[in-house]
Formats: structure tokens, C-alpha cells, sequence
């Protein structure tokens, strides 16, 4: 693959470019620290914070997440994590707008229940269309629904991006046929989100034709978390190059790398 090909694939999130197709969350380091190299590792430009759980400078006097990952090297992503209805999430992203000097983009999450963890779709296609309707720029976190996926993107939400397994689960993609076809029908960027739990999981989603992927807990909860996060870039960037060239075709029986056709006796 020539560089002007490998340059001219990046990811289009709101209308800015994007050199890396991973997306990573903030939450579960030990300090900020190990945040900060994490994710400085990953190669990430766009980062997730959940708004109900870090300090985005509501809380004067605290550790402010935006201290180690500055806003003029990275698109912060406020997410709507920990909460259970529509109304909760769109109060969320308004406060995050208004602390964020009206920042547009936001990640939308509406939980079903505190075990599982999955989405409340009902409650997320009220707060998606409540959301766009005010003005929001909405990536928003689903079930592998394709039917679901394609209602959010009808409402208007600039990014879909369904679960592969449970939230932290680390389980890796449990339905890559529902996956693909999200990806077949969709007009805006499919990412996955929550399940991945190590390299070869991201290089997997990557292959099956998805934008990208955001993961948080395959990261901070590794044993090496940073070496972790350079693992989950180069299988992210290997996966979309191996979707880009284009699989083989599988095969039930072997086919000789020299055949013997042709052999000269």
C-alpha cells in the first residue's frame, strides 16, 4: 500500500479527519499518570470522559481530567456513562456542553440496568432524538441490533456504535454477523464499543469493515496498561489494512502455495 493510500484513509468523525480509528475511554487507572501515558500510547485523538464521574472543571479545587489531556491535542468525547433514562443523559450532555465552551460532540449511553449493563434502546432513541434536535453531534452506544442502528441513524445521529459483548466484559465480538450487517446498511461510522478485551478482538472488528473502536477497561485493566495500549493501536491499524487488501477466500481443503500444475519433470 503506497503512503498516499494509507493517508488518504481516515476516519471522518463531525466532519474532522482523524489519523487513528481508536477510540479510548479514562476511567479505572490507578492515577492520572497512567492515564495520561495510556492513552498517549494508543495513538488516540479522540477521548471519552464520562461527565457524571470526572472532574471537567465542575468541581473547582479537583484534579481536572483536561489538566493531562488537553483539549488543543485531543477531541474530547463527554459520554453520558451511569445513566438510566433519557432525561438524566440530555441533562448530561447539556452540562458537558456548557463546560466545555459548546462543545457539540457527545457520546450517548442510556443503561438498562445495573448488572448487564446493556442499553436501554427505547430510552436511547428518546434522548438521540431530543439530542439532535437540539443541536447535538451524537455517536451513540447500542445493542448489535441492526434494526436499532438503523432507527438512530435515521434520527439523525452521526455515528453508531453497538456493543460486541457486555460493558467490561472483555469477551470479545459475540454476534460478528450482526455487526457486519450494521456495517453493510449504514451511511455513517459504525464503532465498536464495549467487550473488547485484548489485541486481537480490535484487529477482528477492524476486519469485519467497522470505522473504529472505542474500548477503556481493555486497556486500564491490563497488567501492563500501556504496553497494552500500543498493542491495541498497531491491531487496530493491522485489522483495517487487512480489510482494505481484501481476504482470501476461506477454504474447506488446501491449496498449495506451489502448486503442482505446470511442474517440469
Amino acid at each position: 500500500m503506497s503512503t498516499d493510500t494509507q493517508n488518504s484513509d481516515r476516519l471522518i468523525i463531525a466532519g474532522k479527519e482523524y489519523g487513528s480509528r481508536l477510540l479510548v475511554g479514562t476511567g479505572k487507572y490507578k492515577d492520572m499518570d497512567e492515564t495520561a501515558s495510556a492513552i498517549a500510547a494508543s495513538g488516540a485523538e479522540i477521548v471519552t470522559v464520562a461527565v457524571r464521574r470526572t472532574n471537567l472543571g465542575q468541581n473547582p479545587g479537583e484534579p481536572n481530567i483536561l489538566d493531562v489531556l488537553p483539549p488543543d491535542r485531543y477531541t474530547i468525547l463527554p459520554n453520558t456513562a451511569g445513566c438510566y433514562d433519557a432525561e438524566t443523559a440530555v441533562r448530561t450532555c447539556r452540562l458537558a456542553r456548557e463546560l466545555l465552551d459548546g462543545h457539540k460532540l457527545v457520546k450517548l449511553e442510556v443503561l438498562g440496568d445495573e448488572k448487564t449493563l446493556f442499553p436501554d434502546v427505547i430510552a436511547t432513541l428518546k434522548a438521540a432524538e431530543i439530542l439532535v434536535k437540539d443541536g447535538f453531534d451524537v455517536m451513540v452506544y447500542t445493542n448489535d441490533d441492526p434494526i436499532v442502528a438503523r432507527e438512530l441513524e435515521a434520527i439523525g445521529c452521526i455515528a453508531v456504535m453497538p456493543l460486541a459483548a457486555p460493558i467490561g466484559s472483555g469477551l470479545g465480538i459475540r454476534n460478528p454477523l450482526n455487526i457486519l450487517t450494521i456495517v453493510e446498511n449504514a451511511k455513517v461510522p459504525v464503532l465498536v464499543d464495549a467487550g473488547v478485551g485484548t489485541a486481537s478482538d480490535a484487529a477482528e472488528a477492524m476486519e469485519l469493515g467497522c470505522d473504529g473502536v472505542l474500548m477503556n477497561t481493555a486497556i486500564a485493566a491490563a497488567r501492563d496498561p500501556v504496553l497494552m495500549a500500543s498493542a491495541m493501536r498497531k491491531a487496530i491499524e493491522a485489522g483495517r489494512e487487512a480489510f482494505r487488501a481484501g481476504r482470501m477466500p476461506a477454504k474447506r481443503f488446501a491449496s498449495a502455495s506451489s502448486p503442482i500444475e505446470g511442474l517440469f519433470f
